[in-house]
């Protein structure tokens, strides 16, 4: 249950507003051209204040996040969740994969997870926005480490521990499709910029400027060590380089397809939330309790159910199974015939409806609005990171109303 005070907080447009000239002093650190490009292509991506949790919702979250993690570990759940893997995921590379993200929709009646990402976005702008606000005097405790930054940098390094031991790092690829046109690729420069601190070389690159030469990956006449992988073609399928050198372990990537297939295909919600077959896989039962007290139900969606689907439509949420981002998700109360009969033609799932939490804004001094919010949980290696959240109006996470975008979390 939520607190009186968070649910308090939460409800006053006044607590907790995030300091926009402390932002814009963080944002103007990494240079006037940086600045520009947030506050003219991207005016949305901060929020205007921070969002709370209470101790109880914070504490079911990390039950959940605890019990997903010993599921992965066993081999039963391995060999489930290969066996709709595509040939990629087959590979277990030693890294863990960077940026495991665990989205909750919080209410009255707990944390609901929502889904799993294994590439989730948001990390370094969250980072900066936590160091901005840092010396404010605000409510509740804040959900992250003192140097969020030497967290991110020491998990990469052990990402490549894990596979090279203890050869040098020396070079870093940031990858994505046409990676200055992301409405994300500010963030792709301050991972750069932090690796580069560090000592190492970092190129934000396109895969089609991947090559294989001399048993190695190569971008232009630069050997890669490591690939810091933002795509989402989870499987590789369109990138034959890339795929081959993760094949042939020329290069470390992380996250990779093996980490996809254990934890962020949606489908893997459904096994998380079906106890007798968590109990035919070993799964103790204090472990299944908090998987069905901390999951929605998921269930994949078949054209042979349809008339029972159109039926309970509004007791659901649909989305790809293998979607990223809100993209081609809808609302079951919300959804057209048409829209239902694509729907049915397959590669979809279903989630039962769990409502996230609101927070009341004043935006620019209008009257109070209501924002959803959904909160973030960064793991790597089954440890909890930081925790952040987005706020929104409308149906998913869009950064498109003025308010909303990446928020601080504090616990009250």
């Amino acid at each position: 249950m939520v607190s009186d005070r968070a649910a308090q907080l939460n409800a006053d447009c006044h607590a907790g507003a995030v300091d926009a000239g402390r932002l814009k002093q963080a944002l103007l650190a990494e240079g006037e051209d940086f600045l520009r490009m947030v506050e003219e292509g991207r005016p949305y991506l901060f929020a205007a204040a921070t969002c709370f949790v209470s101790a109880v919702q914070m504490e079911r979250m990390r039950k959940v996040v605890d019990a997903v993690e010993q599921v992965a570990e066993l081999p039963a759940w391995r060999d489930e969740a290969m066996r709709h893997a595509d040939r990629a995921a087959q590979i277990d590379p030693r890294a863990k994969g960077v940026f495991m993200g665990y989205d909750f929709h919080l209410n009255a009646d707990g944390a609901h997870l929502i889904e799993i990402n294994t590439n989730a976005g948001g990390g370094f702008f969250n980072a900066l926005l936590h160091r901005s606000q840092q010396s404010l005097n605000l409510p509740g405790t804040a959900m992250a480490p003192d140097n969020v930054e030497q967290a991110y940098l020491d998990m990469f390094l052990n990402e490549w521990r894990l596979a090279r031991g203890e050869r040098p790092l020396k070079t870093i690829a940031i990858v994505d499709e046409q990676p200055r046109e992301q409405y994300l690729y500010p963030e792709f420069l301050l991972a750069q910029r932090m690796f580069e601190r560090a000592g190492i070389t970092a190129l934000i690159a396109d895969p089609a400027e991947l090559a294989l030469r001399k048993n190695a990956l190569y971008c232009d006449e630069q050997k890669i060590d490591l690939v810091y992988n933002r795509l989402t073609d989870f499987a590789l399928q369109q990138y034959a380089e890339l795929s081959a050198a993760y094949r042939d372990n020329l290069a470390v990537l992380t996250p990779n397809p093996h980490v996809y297939a254990l934890y962020a295909d949606k489908r893997n919600l459904s096994s998380l939330t079906d106890a007798d077959a968590l109990r035919s896989m070993g799964v103790v039962p204090e472990t299944v309790a908090a998987l069905a007290a901390g999951i929605p139900q998921l269930r994949e969606v078949h054209a042979t159910d349809r008339e029972r689907w159109w039926a309970e439509r509004k007791q659901w949420f649909f989305k790809p199974a293998t979607g990223y981002g809100g993209k081609g998700s809808y609302r079951g109360a919300n959804i057209t015939r048409r829209v239902f009969e694509e729907i049915m033609q397959g590669g979809y799932v279903a989630q039962k409806m769990a409502a996230p939490c609101e927070r009341t804004l004043c935006v620019d001094g209008a009257e109070p609005a209501t924002f959803k919010s959904d909160v973030r949980c960064y793991v790597y290696d089954g440890r909890l990171q930081f925790v952040a959240a987005r706020l929104y109006q409308g149906q998913t996470t869009n950064f498109r109303t003025a308010g909303g975008g990446f928020a601080p979390v504090r616990m009250a």
